[in-house]
């Protein structure tokens, strides 16, 4: 056997070994897309929800990024540059949920104060019994 079929024969099985993973990452996408689905009839809170649909997403996103996308075979800078977005990405997630919880502490005005009736409610700079 030459080189040559030798070289050959072990890039058809680096091949075979590429389809393979290509396809295990492609059924795994489609499992898990199907569990963002089927939680979905969980009626679950709502922020629960979205932290598991969240996570479900992150795990999909990786597969892509690191096979498709082949980022799985980068240096370490990459990787680094990727973690910092995910923690940026984390963070401004978690910034609606913080200031949403904070929300539900708001007392509650009547409409005639926000519409700019005074306390007795009338229009202020009016005349009228106090």
């Amino acid at each position: 056997m030459s080189a040559h079929h030798a070289a050959h024969k072990v890039d058809i099985e680096e091949l075979k070994k590429s389809v393979r993973t290509y396809i295990a990452v492609f059924v795994t996408l489609l499992v898990l897309t199907g569990l963002t689905v089927g939680v979905a009839y969980f009626n679950l809170p709502i922020a629960l929800a979205v932290v598991v649909a969240l996570l479900i997403a992150i795990v999909k996103g990786s597969l892509v990024a690191l096979f498709f996308m082949h980022l799985v075979h980068e240096v370490k800078v990459i990787y680094w540059t990727l973690a910092l977005c995910v923690v940026f990405f984390i963070f401004l997630i978690f910034v609606p949920l913080a200031t949403e919880s904070n929300q539900s502490g708001i007392v509650a005005r009547s409409p005639s104060l926000v519409l700019g009736a005074g306390e007795h409610g009338h229009q202020e700079g009016q005349a009228g019994e106090h």
